[in-house]
């Protein structure tokens, strides 16, 4: 009776396994940081500030 029940429930989604790993939001907050020194007074360097800052509240 229960191999007909397993076989009527259906597969449920698995929980997708992260992208990125701790040390990785760090590596990429440094690299971050290293660019908005290239581009320091640039239009783009507000997004890049503003990326930098939420990579710090994730760590």
């Amino acid at each position: 009776m229960s191999e007909y029940h397993e076989a009527t429930v259906p597969n449920q989604p698995q929980r997708s396994r992260a992208v990125f790993s701790q040390e990785d939001f760090e590596l990429i907050r440094v690299a971050i940081a290293h660019y908005l020194q290239e581009v320091e007074g640039k239009r783009e360097a507000v997004k890049y500030s503003n990326l930098y800052h939420r990579l710090g509240r994730i760590g």
